[in-house]
């Protein structure tokens, strides 16, 4: 049966993605975004696939380690949405376009946007990366940038964010996602920027 299966994620959850499956996308985002969560969630990525459940625990597995509470059936992982949408992107279907802003109010927009208005913003220094550093693409390491300053890099010659680097190479992989973190997508000695950041915060 085809089914769509989809990542989700909550600005009032950073870190984590929902990895489910549904046959109406927009309903199922609305259930889940009812009185128990501060703000709505959002599709991520979503993909329309054959054999749905059976991607969905490929997928499941595949990140089994950073599942949360897996015992009590939860779809809860602790990791970026930029390497769960990485997995679904290699899988045959339809690419499934989700636009929020049909299914959210003009409260809940406003309470999205003042979320991500606090959201800190990526510094290199703070990471022990300099200007003049390499970074690599987690879906292509042979696509760089150059550390540009604390907190741009220079890519195709211009100087731009690490996101905005990063949505310039999906869309000419023709990869359609909402949105993209350029620290989790973007690589520095093998690691994510993100894994960087928290690994340096445990030590």
């Amino acid at each position: 049966m085809d089914e769509i299966v989809y990542i989700l994620i909550n600005e009032a959850m950073p870190g984590y993605v929902k990895i489910g499956i549904t046959d109406d996308l927009n309903r199922r985002i609305m259930e889940l975004s009812r009185t128990s969560v501060p703000v709505p969630f959002e599709c991520f990525f979503a993909k329309k696939v054959k054999d749905s459940r059976d991607i969905e625990k490929k997928m499941h597995a595949t990140f089994a380690k950073d599942r949360v509470d897996s015992g009590a059936g939860r779809e809860f992982f602790m990791i970026p949405p930029e390497q769960a949408a990485a997995a679904l992107s290699m899988v045959d279907g339809e690419d499934i376009i989700q636009h929020d802003d049909s299914i959210n109010t003009e409260q809940e927009k406003i309470a999205l946007a003042e979320v991500r208005s606090r959201r800190p913003v990526f510094n290199f220094t703070n990471v022990g990366i300099t200007s003049g550093s390499t970074l690599n693409f987690y879906l292509d390491e042979s696509i760089t940038c150059t550390v540009f300053d604390a907190r741009k890099v220079k890519f195709n010659e211009d100087v731009v964010s690490l996101s905005d680097a990063a949505m310039q190479v999906l869309k000419t992989k023709g990869l359609n996602w909402k949105a993209v973190s350029g620290p989790g997508i973007w690589m520095f000695e093998g690691e994510t920027l993100d894994d960087r950041r928290k690994r340096m915060e445990q030590e």
